[in-house]
């Protein structure tokens, strides 16, 4: 029994040159699964490739609220096709980014929507990003809930207490990523400790937002979850050990393809 990364973008340029070795520190680490998170079209394509290189990794498949203006006339199409795969356990990562404008945010809309449609017909959970849109999350969040309980994370979550509430209520698991080690997350780590155990996930965002003590060091990488988790059980007042029994199952629970045994029967591209 080992840590699961939830969310590893290691399609990234930075990460995939030394994939081997990543995952060799991951090993020592005491990492046994790692969640290789797509952005696009082509990264869909290429995390799903990417788990054919290890049986530690999973892929997500979907399109980013930043890369939405980007994508092509059949992406959407090849995002669905992928989604087949017996390795995706998840759709993602996909919401609402006001930080940013590169993406009209009716366009963010349209791509978060089909995410939640693909996720109903599928069974297969979404990965959330939000970025200073904690409002207009919650409505898009409410609309969806209409549909039933929602199967899903809040990833790398530096949201409110209110917010995490609210999406709990929504069916929603809340993940961490390395700002939670950051001297001035106090809040943050307040709205941790309000998060029940059977809702929490664990994630390095990498090769983004290294954790304490790595905190000057690029790319962030896998093995480097355990930092976070180390904050996160220290604030839950919970041995390391019970924070990784309840992480790990919390993340076979959501990403419930994860185990699959079923043969690989979609030809990639």
């Amino acid at each position: 029994m080992g840590w699961i990364d939830t969310h590893a973008h290691l399609a990234d340029t930075h990460l995939v040159v030394q994939l081997e070795e990543v995952l060799v520190r991951a090993r020592s680490a005491n990492l046994e699964g790692v969640l290789c998170v797509a952005v696009d079209e082509e990264t869909s394509l290429q995390c799903v490739e990417l788990t054919s290189r290890s049986e530690m990794l999973r892929a997500s498949v979907g399109i980013h609220p930043n890369y939405g203006q980007l994508a092509s006339a059949h992406a959407w199409q090849a995002v669905e096709k992928l989604a087949e795969h017996p390795r995706v356990v998840a759709l993602g990562e996909s919401g609402l980014d006001k930080y940013w404008d590169d993406c009209p945010f009716e366009l963010q809309l349209e791509f978060f929507r089909k995410h939640w449609a693909l996720s109903r017909a599928t069974d297969l959970p979404v990965i959330i990003h939000m970025r200073e849109c904690e409002a207009e999350m919650l409505d898009a969040l409410q609309q969806e809930f209409a549909n039933g309980t929602l199967r899903g994370v809040m990833h790398s979550f530096a949201g409110s207490l209110d917010t995490a509430l609210r999406c709990l209520e929504f069916g929603l698991y809340i993940s961490f990523a390395g700002m939670l080690t950051y001297k001035k997350s106090s809040e943050l780590r307040e709205v941790a400790k309000q998060i029940p155990l059977e809702r929490l996930l664990v994630e390095t965002d990498c090769p983004y937002l290294s954790p304490e003590p790595h905190r000057s060091k690029r790319p962030n990488e896998p093995a480097w979850v355990v930092h976070t988790a180390r904050v996160l059980a220290d604030v839950k007042s919970i041995p390391v050990s019970e924070l990784m029994k309840h992480t790990r199952q919390n993340t076979l629970d959501l990403f419930s393809r994860w185990n699959s045994t079923e043969p690989a029967s979609v030809r990639l591209p």
